[in-house]
């Protein structure tokens, strides 16, 4: 995946929009790439060992710095800047996006966990 042409921060700092040339723009909600980010801390380092995180529904974007040409550090203004967004994983989550919000929310309500903490 090419870089995109275009990341812009919504003025409320709640979504993240990506165009990557010859595509349309792809609305990133920030709760969404905070519980999904790339990161060991919400990843972990296997399947197993991933983190459902809660409390994120009103999380938003500090900033967004380049990480080489191939992708972004995002820091959330509840200070988590570990993931490393590559440009593969922003295309992959806009096209997942509703089929990984589900399974977000499900996991959510099988942990007895909330968005709001």
């Amino acid at each position: 995946m090419t870089a995109p042409k275009e990341l812009r921060v919504s003025k409320d700092r709640r979504l993240l929009t990506v165009t990557f040339p010859d595509h349309q723009p792809i609305e990133l909600p920030a709760e969404l790439l905070r519980v999904a980010s790339p990161s060991a801390e919400v990843q972990g380092h296997s399947p197993e060992q991933r983190v459902t995180v809660p409390g994120k529904r009103n999380v938003a974007i500090l900033k967004i710095e380049p990480v080489g040409n191939y992708a972004i550090r995002i820091t959330f203004d509840d200070f988590h800047d570990t993931g490393i967004f590559t440009w593969n994983y922003l295309h992959t989550l806009g096209h997942e996006k509703e089929a990984r919000w589900t399974a977000y929310l499900a996991e959510l309500q099988e942990k007895g966990l909330s968005r709001d903490r």
